[in-house]
């Protein structure tokens, strides 16, 4: 055995091409720079969330934080309904809202099914989960100056946390408030749509908790035909005001793989009403920048003109 495993050796060796001190240190130097064979691309893969179904139970969250081994937010009483976590984070990626529409009238009497049946669209109790919308132009990975912010093969926004330099660049960017730097190593945090267990076929760990099918996951076309269907539903159901949010481009903002099923304004969910790329202004900000500089230089050059004796 072991006069065999000598002449593999034997046989690796004499295979491998002879190197000299040049071309090994040129192989360090060029080895940095080299990039490796990307990933096939895959179907574009997202969420929909429907918020009427969401009880908000925060297992989502839960499953969130467990399987990426998140730390806890602590268990401190925000005074904001029940919900301690409050916002998104660099460690909480799953965030589920509690929105509470009630009247300040005091019902008389004891309520019965007709005044519950009649009862105001603002005694309710709205729920959703949100997390990152990870748009298909997404203004945080136009604005990464290191290449940390990526598509991957899904076409999920991902950040590589090794190549973030914490610049915050992606904070200021996001129009949705999603990106946080962490406290502890600096860099950028938000949801990956579970990239590793998509990659071993599994679905992400909130839709897999969710135990009201509130998050859905799959292909995103997929996903848009199930949402329509379900706003159609809903609307013969006696509820017109249920619309989509985010399935579609608008003038000012992309399409976004992952979209909510909403039953009121988006600003009462904590969205803006008209999301919009800062990165439509760039072209404008660039020509003021070189107008501004060109005036800048034609007032120095005017200015030594005048004080030349």
């Amino acid at each position: 055995m072991a006069s065999r495993e000598k002449e593999l050796s034997t046989l690796y060796q004499a295979s491998d091409p002879p190197r000299g001190q040049l071309s090994a240190l040129l192989e360090r130097l060029i080895y940095p720079f080299r990039r490796g064979n990307p990933p096939e691309p895959r179907p574009a893969t997202g969420f929909f969330t429907d918020t009427t179904v969401c009880i908000g139970c925060k297992a989502c969250e839960v499953a969130c934080k467990q399987w990426n081994q998140l730390p806890s937010d602590g268990f401190n009483w925000s005074g904001n309904s029940y919900d301690n976590t409050a916002e998104l984070s660099a460690t909480t990626w799953r965030h589920v809202k509690f929105i509470e529409q009630f009247s300040d009238e005091v019902p008389s009497g004891l309520a019965t099914l007709d005044t519950l049946s009649n009862e105001q669209a603002l005694n309710r109790w709205l729920m959703m989960s949100d997390h990152c919308k990870h748009c298909l132009a997404a203004p945080c990975h136009q604005a990464c100056p290191t290449g940390a912010i990526i598509q991957n093969e899904f076409e999920n926004v991902y950040i590589q946390a090794d190549i973030c330099n914490g610049c915050s660049s992606c904070i200021a960017a996001c129009p949705f408030g999603v990106i946080t730097r962490s406290d502890m190593g600096g860099h950028s945090h938000k949801c990956t749509l579970c990239y590793d267990r998509q990659r071993d076929g599994l679905e992400p760990a909130c839709a897999k908790a969710c135990p009201t099918k509130s998050i859905h996951f799959g292909p995103v076309d997929e996903l848009r035909e199930q949402a329509r269907k379900r706003v159609e539903e809903l609307h013969r159901r006696g509820v017109p005001q249920a619309y989509l949010y985010g399935d579609a481009p608008t003038e000012t903002y992309s399409e976004m793989h992952s979209f909510y099923l909403l039953v009121d304004r988006p600003s009462v969910y904590g969205l803006p009403d008209n999301p919009f790329n800062p990165w439509l202004h760039m072209m404008g900000d660039y020509v003021r920048s070189i107008a501004g500089g060109l005036a800048a230089i034609a007032v120095l050059l005017l200015v030594v003109f005048l004080l030349k004796p």
